[in-house]
């Protein structure tokens, strides 16, 4: 029986081929989406999963309680650690303190300062302690964790060590220089960090080394908290997170100064958060939150359910052609049983063939999958974990798209079917069949609405006055030490002469940044203010160079140390001043420091991503800090005059590599996740239009077949090829502006949560939804507008002679 009903399936797939292909290619193209998508997620899902105390990791973070708001910090004073290990000796706590922008030498066994090998790390160097070792599981090619106790001691991960030394056996014993100023010994070899882990080490030294040398600025004072330096710790089976947050707020009181213009407190954040908790941030490259990986989950259930409704109304408007099949079979003696499970291994062979076709989609598109996440590991399709979910969702769609059709066709009348009185009309519910297809283009209105959404504000976010000129400021990065300090001013007058270059600045960091580099202060010799004040550091050229613009006062004069200094105009407005004027020739005080005049204010300029509101700003002179030289060219010719000012900075600092980039390129980088998640609404609103187009030609063939002689009598009646279209699109249009109804409520909450991530964002106008149903009407009329014209175009005599 089995065989006569898969050879009766394949006879039926053969000879409508149009049906099984538009089946096939649905499903193929949904199921292949799914699949990617369960890839991206199911990876991002598993950051540091591999660690064997996972659940028991949690990461000491800080948090700043002002009169006006929160600020949270990933990382402590310094010296919490010593603190936390003698008020909390039941934890296993270890340091990490990251160094980024950093140089690393190649020396080798004699230490020699001669090498040409210099590498600039972009994912930072770090410090560590032993104890990190034991809160972490790393695997050690070579050495134990207690090398890590000693001063000028670093270790290696393999593919660091063939990096610098060829192969990692070579590398032990010999030395590196860190910044040009730290010579260490190659003591160890880790083994290759999994690329899922937001702990990218390469280079560990020993943490003892940063008390040994001022280079990392290292403080005992409790008020200096920096993100670079973070505490891990592992509980004890026995504890509970609840009770060391406790400890914790007691551990804040003990150790933090009561009249603080803030009120501190550090509590622990799980290593299960890091990768998505956007207050704090990771070190690793990016964090994901979750509900973009909800947003990506439903939408590959979008992309599915819509193939499997493709199939619901081709295969039950296909059943009306088979009426007569099923009545013979069953006065022939088969039961409804029978024919369902006939029903459901045709749904089985279609939707077999299409996950085949479906695996040969999604391992041509997954080396592409970089554009749409942020993974640079190769990815398999071939694992244990993907295999299971090929399996789950060709199960699941076999019996989603399979039940209701077998259903319905194992339920017809003998007697109506041989006497072929079974119509398209009379099966599966015509309010059935539309609420399929108003649910299909309510999917794809959806993704169409978050598509122009999404374009809308990554348009606005690229074209939105910033406050500064980023366009062709060559920037490059260096150590902020005593050598480059001296070499500054004649590296600064020969980049002048440099045909191209039109100004030359040097600073702490660019206008629009990721650091957050912030301090208590008081104004006008009144009492510490009760909100943190961010610095940025620059000489007299920082606003020439980034077309910074003053509404009051003007900027300072040379020099290397804190003088006069200039404020933003969010800062003039939270000291309460109605008008910049007001700030010009006041004091300000930086921490216990000496009071410094206000000579100028600047028009707000975006000190962080357009996500951040626009931070209250102090601009001063600090040469100590000044490890950016900022180019501004001529754009008329970059890459020439590019290359002439890396050779001036060679030749100037032959002992640095150069770290350099376009400004504006470093401003992109901001909105790298929102931009992947812009073009990934593209490519699935483009698989779902695709989908749908798919099903509804398909019922428009079908419904051309079974009105072909209704469209002869009305072509013979007098009726044009517009009224023949008209007949065709009328009821899809109607089904499509339903759609809009439902659709529009979820696009609009979908989208104006995603646009809440932003401080300055677009409004969603009248105008985005209205392009969303004329795309969605104008796409559905060309695909029923086909097939209806070739009906129309078709002579009326052979319409009125079929049967």
């Amino acid at each position: 029986m089995f065989r006569n009903y898969l050879k009766t399936a394949f006879r039926n797939l053969l000879r409508n081929k149009a049906y099984a292909a538009i089946n096939v290619s649905g499903l193929a193209v949904g199921m292949a989406a799914c699949i990617l998508l369960f890839i991206v997620v199911r990876y991002e899902l598993s950051y540091d999963k591999f660690q064997p105390n996972y659940s028991n990791i949690y990461r000491v973070v800080t948090q700043d309680k002002y009169s006006d708001g929160i600020d949270y910090t990933p990382g402590t004073p310094f010296p919490v650690l010593d603190a936390m290990r003698v008020d909390m000796p039941q934890l296993t706590t270890g340091a990490l303190f990251a160094s980024y922008g950093s140089q690393v030498t190649v020396l080798g066994k004699d230490a020699s300062n001669n090498s040409q090998k210099k590498f600039i790390e972009p994912s930072g160097i770090f410090f560590a302690d032993p104890q990190f070792f034991s809160v972490f599981h790393f695997n050690w090619l070579s050495g134990t964790p207690a090398l890590l106790a000693e001063p000028n001691n670093t270790v290696l991960t393999k593919k660091m060590a063939e990096k610098y030394f060829g192969n990692w056996q070579s590398a032990i014993g010999q030395f590196i220089k860190l910044d040009n100023a730290v010579t260490l010994k190659v003591a160890g070899i880790l083994e290759d960090v999994p690329a899922n882990s937001d702990f990218p080490l390469g280079v560990v030294t020993s943490y003892v080394t940063i008390k040994s040398t001022k280079v990392y600025n290292y403080t005992t004072d409790w008020g200096n908290t920096t993100s670079n330096e973070q505490l891990y710790v592992l509980l004890p089976k026995n504890v509970s997170a609840d009770n060391i947050n406790k400890q914790l707020i007691q551990f804040g009181e003990k150790h933090y100064e009561k009249d603080r213009n803030s009120k501190r407190i550090h509590f622990l954040q799980p290593l299960s958060e890091l990768h998505f908790d956007n207050r704090f941030g990771n070190f690793g490259d990016h964090v994901t939150s979750k509900s973009s990986l909800w947003t990506l989950s439903l939408i590959g259930v979008f992309i599915i359910v819509m193939a499997c409704i493709n199939f619901i109304n081709l295969a039950t408007a296909q059943a009306v052609n088979r009426s007569k099949e099923i009545g013979i079979r069953k006065v022939l003696g088969s039961n409804r049983l029978n024919l369902f499970w006939q029903m459901m291994g045709e749904t089985a062979i279609i939707v077999f063939t299409a996950l085949i076709l479906a695996g040969v989609l999604a391992e041509i598109c997954l080396p592409f999958i970089k554009h749409i996440d942020s993974i640079n590991e190769p990815l398999s399709i071939f694992t244990i974990q993907t295999i299971l979910f090929f399996i789950g969702i060709a199960i699941v769609v076999t019996i989603f798209a399979g039940s209701y059709p077998s259903l319905i066709v194992s339920g017809f009348s003998p007697m109506l079917a041989l006497k072929n009185k079974i119509t398209s009309a009379s099966i599966g519910g015509i309010s059935i069949r539309r609420g399929l297809v108003v649910t299909q283009f309510a999917i794809s209105q959806v993704l169409i609405i978050g598509t122009i959404v999404a374009i809308s504000q990554m348009n606005f976010v690229r074209k939105a006055d910033l406050g500064f000129n980023k366009n062709a400021v060559f920037v490059l990065n260096s150590n902020s030490d005593s050598i480059v300090f001296s070499r500054q001013t004649a590296l600064k007058q020969a980049l002048l002469n440099t045909p191209g270059v039109q100004s030359v600045s040097f600073s702490s960091d660019i206008p629009s940044s990721d650091n957050n580099w912030g301090t208590n202060f008081a104004f006008n010799h009144k009492p510490d203010e009760k909100f943190t004040l961010y610095l940025k550091m620059g000489d007299e050229d920082y606003f020439k160079t980034y077309g910074l613009q003053f509404v009051a006062g003007h900027g300072y004069k040379h020099s290397d140390t804190l003088k006069d200094v200039v404020i933003n105009e969010t800062l003039v407005k939270k000291l309460g001043l109605k008008n910049p004027n007001d700030a010009v020739g006041k004091e300000i005080k930086l921490g216990g420091g000496k009071w410094k005049t206000i000579v100028g204010v600047v028009k707000d300029f975006k000190t962080n991503s357009l996500r951040e509101e626009t931070k209250p700003t102090l601009i001063g002179t600090r040469q100590k800090f000044y490890g950016t030289t900022s180019v501004k060219i001529r754009s008329s010719n970059l890459a020439q005059t590019k290359d002439a000012i890396l050779k001036i900075w060679d030749k100037y600092n032959p002992e640095y590599a150069a770290n350099s980039y376009f400004m504006d390129e470093s401003v992109n980088n901001f909105y790298k996740q929102e931009n992947q998640l812009s073009l990934l609404y593209k490519i699935f609103a483009g698989i779902a239009i695709f989908i749908s187009c798919l099903g509804l030609y398909g019922l428009v063939s079908f419904m051309a077949v079974q009105r072909t002689k209704e469209v002869g009598i009305r072509k013979v009646l007098g009726a044009s090829a517009a009224n023949i279209v008209y007949l065709f699109s009328k009821e899809f249009t109607l089904l499509i502006i339903v759609a809009f109804v439902i659709a529009a409520p979820l696009a609009w909450y979908m989208m104006n949560n995603w646009l809440q991530n932003f401080a300055y964002r677009i409004q969603m106008s009248v105008g985005v939804f209205v392009l969303a149903i004329l795309a969605s009407i104008i796409i559905a009329l060309i695909t029923v507008g086909y097939k209806s014209l070739r009906a129309a175009m078709a002579n009326p005599v052979k319409s009125l002679r079929t049967e």
